[in-house]
């Protein structure tokens, strides 16, 4: 399958898109100097591709935590977390196939280098069975991976380094697909800039970087002056993904923005002199020094003998009983019931995934199942037959639906939801389910996208599409035979009569 991700148009009116699957095979180096627009090409970027792949961001300015909101990418505050904390992070984000921004503003460069070392670290050390094709953005790569050494030391510059290696010499056998921006391309290592072979070479002014994007490109050294007379938000593209021959396109608009905007003059505020002084040079509060509470010796040892007892007080663990069927039963139910009130929320379909999770957490604790909460794996299964309107006795009585099941884990996880609702509009020979539908099934508002999903999961083999004089669509589900009726793609999203009614509150 080809997905051609749109970046904006070229300097003769055409569209100019990008390989999404090449990408993955080739990786991106992203070069121009600061305000020549490599994080507004990053943010069009990431918001093209959202819908088709996995993202990892290392975000040193805090510029993409606005992706987390409209795309459901996590935030991850780095100062918040410790380096062992965030390598079991980026190893979880693989597993769960979670977007996530590491946001490392408000760090020192050391700490920044250490942490996001640590980050792609845990992705890359993924098991096997979980090396999904991911996107991974870094953002100021000079920062991570340095041409020399810096003020920081050794140790950080090698892990952050060695990590940075990692992602773009080895990263693409496990599916982690490097995509780097730098200011200079003489500040960047030489042996991680080597790997890519798609390049966007915005505006730069120094005739050493000048000569290097013109070497890369394949561009004669006369040619070099033309990287100065680039606009902000103009590149010049060559690679598999991008154009086999040098092309210039300029970037399109973005639908969510940076935080810090681009500074703009403003006049200065009407204040006499004298006022000036007495606020800049006015006196400085008092320091404030916290100083440590003493505590007598028999306070401290009667502390120590108590957490010495309470470490050698033996508690036995509860012995859990087995439940009966009826019990079993009867708690499958209860979980059903929890799920289909989330769902029935008008923003459910569009919601992360993580964050559907918790909320189901919060209220099997309200129902008092505390000791029967769903772990994330098994959440992923159940939220898919749920949006299918599937219940756990539906999947165990009907054998039918296991050949289902097994057919759609072909599919990738966010795929699955839609193909188990077509099936069951086959199965029970409702109308094909419009694409509103469908679109919300997949967690987006994009009607087109709908449409581009329908042909993936034809493209594989697992359905068959077909439109009658009227325009009206009919699907047929691959060997099992299973067809709906005759459905209008355009229809308003509806539900069946028996899913109609509402789940209580809890």
């Amino acid at each position: 399958m080809t997905v051609a991700i749109e970046m904006g148009q070229t300097t003769a009116g055409g569209s100019a898109t990008l390989d999404l699957e090449e990408l993955l095979a080739t990786r991106l180096l992203v070069q121009g100097n600061s305000g020549s627009g490599k994080s507004h090409l990053l943010r069009r970027l990431l918001e093209q591709s959202a819908p088709w792949v996995q993202q990892a961001i290392i975000d040193p300015e805090g510029d993409f935590v606005t992706l987390a909101e409209p795309f459901g990418h996590l935030v991850i505050n780095a100062e918040d977390h410790t380096e062992r904390g965030l390598q079991v992070a980026g190893e979880r984000a693989r597993i769960h196939r979670v977007s996530t921004v590491l946001n490392l503003e408000g760090l020192d460069a050391e700490n920044q280098m250490r942490r996001a070392a640590a980050f792609l670290g845990g992705m890359f050390d993924t098991a096997r069975d979980h090396w999904y094709p991911m996107l991974v953005v870094v953002d100021e790569a000079q920062l991570f991976a340095p041409a020399v050494a810096g003020e920081v030391s050794d140790e950080a510059r090698k892990l952050s380094l060695g990590a940075m290696t990692n992602l773009m010499c080895r990263g693409r056998k496990r599916g982690l697909a490097g995509v780097i921006a730098t200011q200079r391309l003489a500040k960047l290592a030489k042996n991680v800039a080597a790997e890519a072979s798609n390049f966007l070479m915005g505006r730069t002014f120094l005739d050493i970087d000048m000569a290097r994007a013109a070497d890369l490109l394949g561009m004669e050294r006369r040619q070099a002056d033309a990287f100065r007379d680039l606009e902000r938000g103009q590149f010049m593209a060559l690679g598999p993904a991008l154009s086999r021959r040098p092309l210039a396109l300029r970037i399109g608009p973005t639908d969510t923005h940076p935080r810090n905007a681009t500074p703009r003059l403003m006049p200065l505020p009407e204040a006499a002199l004298q006022d000036a002084r007495a606020i800049i040079l006015a006196e400085p509060p008092p320091e404030t020094v916290m100083r440590p509470q003493r505590r007598s010796a028999p306070d401290l040892l009667s502390q120590l003998m108590a957490a010495k007892s309470a470490a050698l007080e033996v508690r036995p663990e509860p012995v859990e009983q087995p439940l009966s069927a009826e019990e079993l039963t009867a708690r499958r139910e209860r979980l059903d019931r929890i799920l289909r009130a989330i769902l029935a929320e008008p923003d459910a379909g569009f919601r992360a995934i993580g964050v559907l999770y918790q909320e189901f957490v919060v209220r099997c604790r309200i129902e008092g199942l505390v000791a029967s909460v769903p772990d994330m794996t098994d959440f992923r299964r159940m939220l898919t037959h749920a949006r299918a309107g599937l219940t756990t006795e539906d999947m165990a009585d009907d054998d039918g639906w296991q050949d289902v099941s097994i057919r759609a884990g072909m599919l990738p996880e966010d795929m699955q939801g839609v193909f188990m609702m077509i099936a069951r509009a086959a199965k029970e020979g409702w109308p094909c389910p419009g694409d509103a539908a469908i679109a919300r099934a997949y967690g987006t508002h994009s009607l087109r996208r709908a449409r581009r999903l329908l042909t993936y999961i034809e493209e594989q083999g697992l359905i068959v599409c077909q439109f009658d004089g009227t325009g009206r669509r009919t699907v047929t589900l691959v060997e099992l035979a299973w067809a709906t009726a005759p459905g209008d793609p355009n229809a308003a999203e509806e539900m069946p009569a028996e899913d109609a009614c509402d789940a209580p509150s809890v």
